[in-house]
């Protein structure tokens, strides 16, 4: 299993997300999902159209975890559902949100082939990339923004704050720093 990283550079971000909104709008939402709530992708791609449609919250069973999360849908996806569903054929609410090419519910390794093909088009250098890369940016990016490792850890069902810190890349991140920066 390749350990991948998170997308570390905002510019690195937003490049992505205008490349696949210049080439696919649903590759597009995915992507924007999965930064901004640091859901895993099989739960990204579980969702029905109902767990979205006009909706403040999205309340979920995790797959892996088999908890419920209720957490609120933030202005920009609000936004970005509204334009997918304009967009899409049916409105059933049992539909999943997310089909692939033959019209079933779309796969992961789906998810991995845009992602890839996106940051080499674009010759991104943003190490090891993956599907869990988005579940990894938006926790490196929220302890960023926020500093508050248990926050973070209570989010991604994490057991400790040092496998929160591991887990997103910040604690070898602090120990390079520290080397770098440390003379005798």
């Amino acid at each position: 299993m390749n350990i991948v990283e998170p997308i570390r550079k905002k510019e690195h971000i937003s490049e992505i997300e205008t490349f696949l909104a210049k080439t696919n709008q649903r590759n597009r939402l995915i992507f924007a999902f999965g930064i901004n709530t640091g859901l895993r992708v099989s739960d990204i791609l579980a969702l029905n159209i109902g767990d979205v449609k006009d909706k403040q919250n999205i309340v979920i069973r995790e797959k892996k975890t088999g908890k419920y999360k209720k957490f609120p849908l933030n202005n920009k996806l609000k936004q970005l559902i509204n334009e997918y569903l304009k967009n899409t054929s049916t409105h059933r609410l049992n539909t999943p949100l997310f089909l692939g090419d033959k019209g079933s519910r779309m796969h992961r390794s789906v998810v991995y082939r845009f992602l890839n093909e996106a940051v080499n088009t674009l010759n991104l250098d943003v190490g090891a990339i993956g599907t869990h890369t988005m579940r990894k940016t938006f926790g490196y990016h929220h302890y960023k923004k926020f500093n508050d490792v248990a926050l973070l850890q209570c989010i991604l069902n994490h057991s400790s704050p040092a496998i929160t810190l591991r887990y997103i890349g910040i604690s070898q991140e602090e120990i390079d720093i520290s080397y770098s920066s440390f003379e005798l």
